[in-house]
């Protein structure tokens, strides 16, 4: 059996992986890039809506139909066909007239007339519906292998707007680990800097609640001696750099040092410590990691942080990956993301920021109860590993755990724009109300989605970056499309 892993071609192996995506390359430190970059020619450089955005991903693959796109509810009972299966859950009323959404979000349902919900995105069918592959393809606009190392949508931002204010990152990574078992290559390159280099990556935090210690001196060492060793560093970086003759990646290497001294020295760290919240404005967050990250996203926001992406972090067969018991699983999930996303939006309306934030809720792709890909790809070893690997559904239901929208679903997904110039309040695209809930009306591809945020943000899709003689477009060949429906 060939290694799955890796998020695409079954014939390329972890090392080959490490090697197309960059992460292999000494945080490109070695490959003599010489990067600029090309604003668009074909269409004018957007006014900018927005000033910050917040990336929320929630990993895993969400069913709409269980979320964002309720359809008919048909409640369960032994013996139903699973062709039946519509919404496992009611629909309930927002507060954007004629827009429903799922039962266990009634707070965010309560904050939706500030948000434009899209019904109609498409992840497109990228070979087999493996997550690995549609992450990178959400987070970068491009589908792996590439013949470079694709840079994920914050880095863009970062190396396109740079940071908001001098004291903070650009770029801020909440909730994902990259050290879970099998997945950290492939998880990192959907949030690697690619060849824009390490300046431009994230600055990572995987659990919000120890967040603050990433700004303070390990126990035991005095400050003195924390900044000794940054000089040390920096004089490091700087003979490496000379060394090899690349005075761009010296002159980054040393902005990012500073950078990350102002930080730790700059009284904008504090936004990193969650102690420093009153018990009243963090209860609605809650205490797990998610809830958690949104009160820290919220407070960088106001610190300054150009683009924050919150993860619902995608773990194997954990979280929104529920391939059984899918209907109580989801209650749950919804249960623990319906406060804090809400939250989110409540205290950037009241503080005056979400006119020019825009928050983003997404998923890589999207479930059904029925629909898996498996008969759609042309590899009989894919195939039986698919066969092999997912929870089987029979025509009939007689165990409730079979219950659920828990099926790969690459052929639609939604996602919901909240704030930074968007028209809150509608709906945008429509799905058939019958399986598999096909796309009937104003499709939006990820690279229009992709155009769509770098709209708001002021960058016209056909931004290139000069790589290799050759430019690379922000979205594929700069033909990403923003959906102007969506902006007031």
């Amino acid at each position: 059996m060939r290694n799955y892993c890796y998020p695409g071609s079954s014939e390329l192996d972890r090392r080959t992986f490490l090697r197309l995506t960059g992460l292999g390359a000494g945080a490109l430190l070695t490959g003599g890039l010489q990067i600029s970059a090309a604003w668009g020619a074909k269409t004018a450089r957007p006014q900018a809506t927005a000033d910050s955005l917040v990336f929320v991903f929630m990993g895993g693959g969400q069913a709409p139909a269980e979320t964002w796109d309720p359809k008919r509810y048909t409640p369960f009972v032994k013996g139903m066909k699973s062709s039946d299966v519509h919404s496992t859950f009611p629909s309930i009323p927002t507060s954007a007239d004629g827009v429903k959404i799922s039962r266990y979000l009634e707070r965010t349902a309560k904050v939706m007339h500030h948000g434009a919900l899209i019904t109609s995105l498409q992840p497109g069918f990228l070979g087999v519906p493996i997550h690995l592959r549609y992450i990178y393809h959400l987070h970068t606009g491009y589908t792996p292998p590439q013949t470079v190392a694709a840079p994920t949508i914050g880095s863009i931002v970062a190396r396109t707007l740079g940071p908001r204010h001098a004291d903070v990152p650009a770029f801020v990574d909440i909730g994902q680990r990259l050290d879970a078992p099998m997945l950290t290559a492939e998880i990192a390159a959907a949030h690697s800097p690619g060849f824009l280099g390490s300046a431009y990556g994230p600055f990572a935090i995987p659990d919000p609640a120890t967040a603050a210690l990433a700004v303070r001196p390990p126990a035991g060492m005095s400050r003195e001696r924390f900044e000794e060793r940054f000089r040390r560093l920096e004089a490091l970086q700087e003979k490496r750099a000379a060394a090899q003759d690349q005075p761009v990646h010296r002159d980054e290497l040393r902005e990012a040092i500073d950078g990350a001294r102002r930080l730790l020295n700059s009284p904008a760290a504090s936004a990193l410590d969650l102690t420093r919240e009153s018990k009243a404005a963090s209860a609605p967050y809650g205490t797990g990691r998610f809830g958690q990250g949104c009160l820290l996203a919220r407070r960088l926001i106001e610190a300054g942080v150009r683009f924050v992406e919150v993860s619902y972090e995608y773990e194997q067969f954990k979280n929104w990956d529920a391939h059984e018991d899918g209907h109580r699983r989801y209650a749950a999930m919804k249960k623990e993301i319906d406060g804090p996303l809400s939250q989110l939006i409540r205290d950037l309306d009241e503080r005056k920021l979400l006119s020019r934030t825009l928050v983003v809720v997404v998923s890589e792709f999207g479930r059904s109860m029925l629909i898996e890909g498996i008969s759609e790809d042309p590899d009989a070893e894919r195939r039986e590993y698919l066969e092999r690997t997912s929870a089987p559904i029979p025509n009939v239901l007689t165990n409730e755990k079979n219950y659920g929208l828990h099926r790969h679903f690459s052929g639609v997904s939604s996602a919901v724009l909240f704030g930074g110039g968007i028209r809150g309040g509608i709906r945008y695209g429509a799905t058939s109300d019958e399986p598999p809930f096909d796309i009937i009306e104003k499709p939006v591809s990820m690279a229009d989605l992709h155009a769509t945020i770098y709209r708001a943000l002021g960058i016209p899709a056909d931004l290139s970056y000069q790589i290799e003689g050759r430019p690379f477009f922000v979205t594929p060949d700069g033909k990403g499309r923003a959906v102007e429906a969506l902006f007031a």
